[in-house]
């Protein structure tokens, strides 16, 4: 591995979010990167290898930045392994692809990796050895780590690994990341190519002439036919493939929407029925023996009484304790869309809602940020960059916080639950109904206006087969976002609730009471809210209670729900064992801001707080993307957009109430 030898102790690694990340390893320490075509199993190769846990899904384009770590590969010593976004080839047509050609091509040699391990589906061969015959004319080291070889097995295509790689002149190795398969055979593959002198690259099309480029990339097809002819051979194909019938099912242009509505609502169904329970035991456990306990100890230190007592009980263990309360819902969600993502059907939910996107005259291939955001916003904009037009890019990031992201969902699930019982579920489905409404509306009038000569884009998109979730992804898909949803809470949910207290335990000026000792009506807090709470009065929340909630919002999704608990604890008279009901409380202050229409205020509200401006980290994306004068932009339509349909269903909902 002399190649490596006069490497620096830490080496920056650019990430895709265009920030230099240093990564710390030892002097000598070999570079090896991970690329191939999207969906071919890339980046579970990767979390197979390291032990970690980057986005992963049975759908293309879901690695949209560089993961990157340190290995200690068996047999091998440590290497800096390298995970890039996925890549047809290496001329690229979106910013993504355009990040590994830079790290691959366009670096001086000293800075590119010491090898590079193309992973290539054996379903679409010749796809994938024409991006290795590039890796290869840029002088790189290349091992291929061939994927999907059951899939294609079934559709009657073999493929001879020596013919492969003596056609291909790189050492061929068959890995099944899914299941952990080829793990040492691709240890010594590596160890092997590691071992090697670099290979002498040849020109490339860089600054040529497009004749050139154009014969350049025919003498590649030459050469991928023959190692193609050579490698693979084709039995008989029998009947049509559970698979391909499947989708004439799921894909189908009346039947497809219609399922895919149903499956959706199957998810918010089980989500709020199936969690509900735990959720209960969880919230009187956080109500009742926490706090008792919490008083009961802050009792024998003597801070009985003062404000710590109010911080720890009031603040800290109603507002988090409250949040912590719907990580059994999140949990049975994230774990359906895992479900969903690993079988391959997110895929085709893609195909299914481009046929009206594109009708519409939407980019097609906007569908996969739009996707990923409805799951975090902050991904979901970092996504546009799988697009190759900068005017779709800024469309998209512009319309991906009208994406109902899953911190909202905590906040659906406690009111739909308060006010609609049985029927929640329904409701939650319905407002991810009205997210892809405004989608769809709010991205025509951008189109018929502010881009009037954006052209339209079809989705191109390799549908990859279904496959049988294993438990072991999906449980690692659970968790992955699990735990960003407890990051959350604990990080940012944890900083807010005690700003809140404190603003809720500093008097208003010109109020009685001192710090720690004051009704909450009478704090800053209040007071601050108060100030902006008639702006909703023709919506129907025109009350400090669900203005301060939606400001805090602003901060986190989450936090809605624990600025809430916080307010009404505090309100409310009674010791910590008897905190009171959150859900009456709302029900409360619903009917008195609404005067007497509490359902049509509740409903303007879950479509306000759906439409406005999105949290600080998303706004922060939308920045690095678009930049500050269209985030801004963006911020300006959703807070008017948000009052305009808050007041519309507010206004004629009480009509008919």
């Amino acid at each position: 591995m002399t190649a490596a030898t006069n490497r620096p102790a830490a080496r920056a690694v650019p990430s895709c979010h265009d920030e230099a990340v240093a990564v710390e390893a030892p002097a000598g320490v070999p570079v090896v990167a991970l690329v191939g075509n999207p969906n071919v199993g890339k980046s579970t190769l990767y979390n197979q290898l390291t032990g970690l846990s980057r986005d992963v899904g049975n759908w293309p384009g879901t690695t949209v930045a560089v993961g990157r770590t340190v290995w200690a590969a068996p047999s091998v010593g440590d290497v800096l392994l390298v995970d890039l976004p996925g890549t047809v080839s290496l001329d690229p047509q979106s910013p993504d692809e355009q990040l590994t050609r830079d790290l691959l091509v366009d670096r001086p040699a000293d800075e590119r990796p010491d090898l590079v391990v193309v992973v290539v589906s054996a379903v679409h061969l010749a796809r994938g050895l024409y991006l290795l015959r590039q890796v290869q004319e840029g002088g790189l080291r290349a091992v291929v780590a061939m994927t999907m070889t059951d899939v294609a097995d079934r559709r009657g295509v073999s493929v001879d690994l020596r013919a492969l790689a003596t056609a291909v002149g790189s050492r061929v190795v068959v890995v099944d990341p899914r299941r952990g398969l080829g793990r040492a055979d691709l240890q010594d593959a590596l160890r092997d190519g590691l071992s090697v002198a670099a290979p002498v690259g040849t020109a490339t099309e860089t600054g040529s002439a497009p004749g050139d480029a154009l014969a350049a990339a025919e003498a590649r097809f030459a050469w991928v036919t023959r190692a193609v002819d050579v490698a693979t051979s084709h039995g008989p194909v029998g009947r049509t493939s559970w698979s391909d019938r499947l989708d004439r099912i799921t894909t189908a242009p009346v039947l497809g929407p219609v399922l895919f509505l149903a499956v959706m609502w199957l998810l918010f169904q089980a989500t709020t029925t199936v969690a509900a329970p735990v959720q209960a035991a969880l919230d009187s456990f956080f109500s009742g023996p926490v706090s008792s306990a919490a008083v009961r100890l802050l009792g024998t230190v003597g801070l009985g009484g003062t404000w710590v007592q109010g911080l720890v009980v009031d603040g800290l263990i109603a507002g988090v304790g409250m949040l912590l309360t719907f990580v059994p819902l999140m949990a049975v969600m994230f774990a359906f869309l895992s479900l969903l993502e690993d079988s391959g059907y997110l895929a085709r939910a893609a195909v299914v809602t481009d046929r009206t996107m594109r009708a519409i005259g939407l980019p097609g291939r906007a569908f996969l940020p739009l996707i990923v955001g409805f799951g975090c916003n902050v991904p979901g904009i970092s996504s546009t960059r799988v697009l190759p037009d900068a005017r779709h890019r800024l469309l998209t990031a512009l319309l991906v916080p009208f994406t109902s992201c899953s911190a909202r969902l905590t906040v659906y699930v406690l009111v739909a639950t308060t006010f609609f019982g049985e029927h929640a579920g329904t409701v939650v489905f319905a407002m991810y109904l009205v997210s892809i409404l405004l989608i769809v509306v709010v991205g025509l009038l951008l189109r018929a206006t502010l881009l009037r000569t954006m052209g339209n884009d079809p989705l191109v998109l390799d549908l990859p087969p279904y496959q049988l979730p294993l438990p072991r992804l999906v449980a690692t898909g659970t968790w992955r976002r699990l735990r960003g949803f407890l990051r959350t809470a604990s990080g940012i949910i944890v900083a807010t609730v005690v700003v809140v207290w404190a603003l809720s335990a500093t008097p208003a000026p010109g109020s009685a009471g001192t710090f720690g000792d004051v009704p909450v009506q009478d704090s800053v807090y209040a007071a601050a809210a108060g100030a902006v709470a008639p702006v909703f009065d023709p919506a129907g929340f025109g009350d400090w209670e669900a203005t301060s909630a939606l400001m805090v919002g602003f901060v986190a999704k989450e936090a809605v729900v624990s600025s809430w608990a916080q307010t009404f604890a505090t309100a409310e008279p009674g010791s910590a064992d008897d905190p009171g009901s959150l859900g009456d409380a709302l029900r409360a202050s619903f009917e008195s801001s609404s005067r007497g229409h509490p359902v049509p205020a509740v409903l303007a509200f879950l479509v306000f707080l759906l439409a406005y401006t999105p949290c600080v980290a998303t706004l922060a994306a939308q920045k690095r993307e678009i930049g500050l004068r269209w985030t801004l932009t963006g911020v300006g339509m959703q807070l008017v957009v948000a009052w305009m349909l808050a007041v519309a269903v507010f206004q004629v909902g009480r009509v008919f109430a």
